[in-house]
């Protein structure tokens, strides 16, 4: 079974950074796409990232230049570093992992969804 866990999520200000991590479990990451994903409230799930196999990453116009995506094939993790935090950030952050490793940035492009880790960012 896999199981993808989130966590890094906090309320912090405008301005601060913070770190998501999401560790996987029952299936490796190395030769597969994995994406961070975001969902505010009232408002449809996002593509905020991702990151193939080969290590090509992939952002949203309005997280570019703030937003780092990283994995780590040994511990079979994925991170999402998050600077200049603004509230428009705000929302619950899922992490994603594609069986395909080719750059996916729609949600029903991905098989396994962890529960989620909210990010509050205050004005």
């Amino acid at each position: 079974q896999v199981q993808l866990v989130e966590s890094g999520g906090g309320l912090v200000q405008a301005g601060a950074s913070l770190r998501l991590s999401c560790a996987v479990s029952g299936r490796t990451v190395r030769s597969d796409a994995m994406g961070w994903f975001r969902q505010a409230p009232g408002k449809e799930r996002e593509f905020v990232a991702t990151i193939t196999w080969t290590g090509r990453t992939t952002y949203r116009d309005s997280v570019k230049g703030r937003f780092t995506i990283s994995r780590d094939d040994a511990k079979n993790e994925m991170s999402l570093q998050m600077n200049s935090l603004k509230p428009d950030d705000t929302g619950v952050y899922y992490c994603a992992q594609r069986v395909l490793s080719t750059i996916a940035t729609s949600a029903y492009e991905y098989d396994y969804w962890g529960q989620g880790t909210r990010v509050t960012v205050s004005s």
